[in-house]
């Protein structure tokens, strides 16, 4: 649609749009239906997919898991044509064990070694097979084939490829999946090091990871200050929106100072201790750990110079960002629950997820039981059917962002009914139940179809990402150029639909319109108030990013203090990792509400100076302090305007489109 000339189309859609009354409607209709029957066809087919690997004894295979010869363990077995040792009673023994545990066949996504249904795992080590011999006569537990006796154990002959790889590992039983797993920490270190390719030399890689298990605890406490600082740090935005700004700015000031001289004054001291190191083995950790203290330095000065130099540009606009945080406070005091919304929603992504799983897990033992060429037993599916797990995976997508789309929705139904509600004494109840109430009875498929236009962009940038990765190192210059263009065009083109589509749940929430309605008229609104946007979007999401940075450098820096005491550590460069990508992940998730509110405000506030001017029957609905902030943000621009070229640089990227 062309915007520059007066198209008739636009003008059509601007006569209809300011004909529609913007309010929340007491009578409200169903919307998308056509698109909520499909959604719903949907999730009958996952549904089936689901039923159909239980119903073909899926379930039985994957919990109680199943021998190299197709016998389940822990029950009688029915003889399959043509297969040796099928048809036993493994009644007793209720354990699968692998002979050789760590050999991983990653290419087809399973443990390259002959399984065994057994009737209990060794706890202790096994180092020769006279040693297997006793474990099988003590505990009563055959660790060699079915067709070997115990006392056959020590015969070279009969043994050699029967018997597990010695020494054989300790193992314990995976609680409620009956397969026998490894406990010592380097079978875990070998698959690692088939999964990472970057890495070769493989002491490194075993290093780091015994370095997250020694930490573990660590780990833990540090993932559970992360949640505790953002909640804290919701509850200030909520009482103290006023100062937040500046204690932010000042906090992240001395936050990124003091890390980056903690991180220097540790590489001098680990520098100086390095020296006098003269054992070889720990000479090696201290040089890893000495590089990693570099990296870390030298990245947190480059990030601090940026910063501050981000910061002195956006100086001018930190008092305007004040008055929006305020007005976002006040949701937030009259709508606590909006601050839980994140636990509900990651609680019904677990949900799914875990269901998700479990049905992917039942249809890789689906099908019907085959003889591959090591004469082995696999089950494999035949016909149309082996290509369900394109549909789950599909499924895996819509679902989510549905979900996703669901707390948008949710949100934005509660922000509406706040800001259009000019008693705010006679708000419901709870505004936030008043709104899934709405969402489930009459807007589930416009969420539906949003999601849909999600997933119809994700799909082919997760193949192009895929591809990306198959091809890595083989494809020429240019080729991989266009892939990483397409997929970067992809990505931007998902994040503007996602903005899109947020702003169309709102209109939905306010008029009750489709999708397709609600999208044009919010980006019609969103177009004629540009300037607007780019001014309350700049400035806001570089503190709510200011928020972020604080809470990622307050558990990095209590990482960094809490591991360089650790004495029985070794290296600490995954783990650190570890801890800053999760505080990163909780602080954005608590963040993203406050940024959604803003948002939801922000286009609540343009409809309403739009089709209200203040007059009797026309009173505007918006709080004082909101139409201050944007008076003041007009007042800036102008001045800018007058002020000379210095200035009107300096505004200009408030001028900006998000």
């Amino acid at each position: 649609m062309r915007f520059g000339g007066r198209s008739h189309l636009y003008s059509q859609t601007q006569e209809a749009s300011s004909k529609r009354e913007w309010k929340p409607l007491e009578d409200r209709s169903c919307t998308d239906i056509p698109w909520l029957l499909l959604f719903v066809l949907f999730c009958i087919g996952m549904g089936f997919i689901c039923g159909f690997s239980v119903a073909t004894g899926a379930a039985a295979r994957l919990v109680s898991g199943y021998d190299s010869y197709g016998n389940i363990c822990g029950q009688r077995n029915a003889k399959l044509e043509a297969i040796p040792n099928s048809g036993l009673d493994h009644t007793h023994r209720k354990y699968v064990f692998f002979l050789d545990p760590c050999n991983l066949d990653l290419i087809n996504r399973k443990i390259k070694s002959v399984a065994l249904c057994v009737a209990a795992c060794p706890r202790q080590e096994l180092k020769t097979l006279t040693d297997v011999q006793k474990f099988a006569e003590i505990n009563g537990s055959a660790l060699c084939n079915y067709s070997i006796k115990p006392s056959e154990y020590t015969l070279t002959a009969k043994s050699a490829g029967h018997c597990p790889k010695l020494p054989v590992p300790a193992s314990a039983p995976i609680p409620f999946f009956h397969r026998c797993a490894p406990v010592n920490i380097s079978c875990y270190a070998k698959f690692a090091e088939a999964l990472i390719t970057f890495v070769s030399d493989n002491s490194v890689l075993h290093r780091l990871i015994s370095g997250v298990m020694t930490s573990k605890e660590i780990i833990l406490g540090l993932c559970l200050l992360s949640l505790v600082l953002s909640m804290i740090l919701m509850v200030i935005i909520r009482y103290i929106s006023r100062v937040l700004v500046w204690i932010l700015t000042i906090l992240v000031i001395l936050g990124s100072l003091g890390g980056t001289g903690v991180l220097w004054w540790l590489y001098a001291k680990q520098r100086r201790s390095s020296k006098e190191t003269v054992i070889p083995e720990q000479l090696q950790i201290a040089e890893d750990n000495l590089r990693a203290l570099l990296i870390y330095a030298i990245s947190a000065t480059v990030f601090t110079v940026i910063l501050f130099l981000i910061m002195l540009v956006m100086r001018k606009r930190v008092a305007l960002t004040i008055a929006l945080f305020h007005v976002a406070g006040k949701v937030f005091i009259h709508l606590p629950l909006l601050v839980f919304q994140p636990f509900w929603t990651f609680f019904a992504l677990v949900l799914f997820w875990a269901y998700w799983i479990m049905t992917l897990l039942f249809l890789g033992t689906t099908g019907s039981a085959v003889q591959n060429e090591q004469g082995f037993v696999e089950y494999r599916i035949s016909g149309p059917l082996q290509y369900m797990w394109w549909y789950h995976v599909v499924g895996l997508i819509w679902i989510s962002e549905f979900i996703l789309a669901c707390q948008q929705m949710t949100v934005a139904g509660a922000v509406v009914t706040y800001y259009f509600t000019r008693d705010k004494r006679n708000l419901p109840f709870t505004p936030i139940l008043a709104s899934v109430n709405r969402l489930i009875r009459y807007h589930l498929g416009t969420v539906a179809k949003g999601s849909f236009i999600i997933t119809l962009v994700k799909i082919p940038r997760m193949i192009l990402m895929y591809i990306h990765s198959q091809l890595k190192g083989k494809e020429n210059a240019c080729a991989r150029c266009m892939l990483k263009s397409c997929i970067c065009c992809l990505w931007c083109l998902e994040k503007c639909l996602n903005y899109l589509n947020q702003n169309a749940y709102t209109a939905t929430a306010i008029n009750s319109t489709n999708f397709c309605t609600s999208a044009k008229d919010a980006f019609v609104i969103l177009v004629e108030n540009a300037l607007r946007v780019a001014a309350i979007n700049t400035v806001g999401d570089f503190m709510l990013f200011l928020g972020k940075v604080l809470i990622v450098c307050s558990t990095g820096l209590a990482g960094i203090m809490l591991l360089n005491y650790q004495q029985d550590y070794t290296v600490w460069v995954l783990p650190l990792i570890i801890v800053c990508l999760f505080a990163f992940l909780v602080a954005h998730c608590f963040l993203s509400i406050y940024e959604m509110v803003v948002d939801v405000l922000f286009l609540c506030f343009a409809i309403d100076t739009k089709y209200n001017d203040g007059s009797p029957g026309r009173e505007f609905y918006m709080d004082k302090v909101l139409m201050e902030f944007v008076e003041n943000s007009r007042k800036a621009m102008k001045e800018a305007g007058k002020g000379g070229v210095a200035d009107a640089r300096e505004l200009k990227p408030m001028l900006r489109k998000r």
